[in-house]
């Protein structure tokens, strides 16, 4: 990792990052199969997901339709993680820390193939 933030940082946005992510996939993974399918990635991704949305439901716009929900709220750890923790942290320029799961992922994919 390039820079030298305290390991805490780092974990708080892998986990903000893996919630995003598992919004997202559960958006991509409807498309294919029914909220209420018996497969077995699907209901994992409603599983974990659920209680989110429904956390998020007091600031989720009612004319979204159901299948968008997560990813809306999937958009809300996203300026999270692009916006809030860099300024929480004290960084001017928005984006400095963001994104250290998605770049340690690349990192190794980019190891994996070369």
């Amino acid at each position: 990792m390039s820079a030298n933030f305290h390991p805490l940082i780092y974990i708080i946005d892998y986990i903000l990052g893996v919630i995003m992510w598992t919004l997202i996939g559960r958006v991509a993974m409807n498309i294919f199969q029914k909220e209420d399918s018996q497969f077995f990635f699907m209901r994992v991704f409603v599983k974990f997901t659920n209680p989110l949305i429904k956390l998020f439901k007091i600031v989720t716009p009612s004319f979204i339709i159901q299948p968008l929900v997560p990813l809306y709220v999937a958009w809300f750890f996203f300026m999270i993680r692009f916006y809030l923790m860099p300024w929480i942290l004290g960084y001017s320029v928005m984006g400095m820390l963001s994104f250290p799961l998605e770049s340690e992922i690349s990192r190794q994919i980019y190891q994996f193939f070369n």
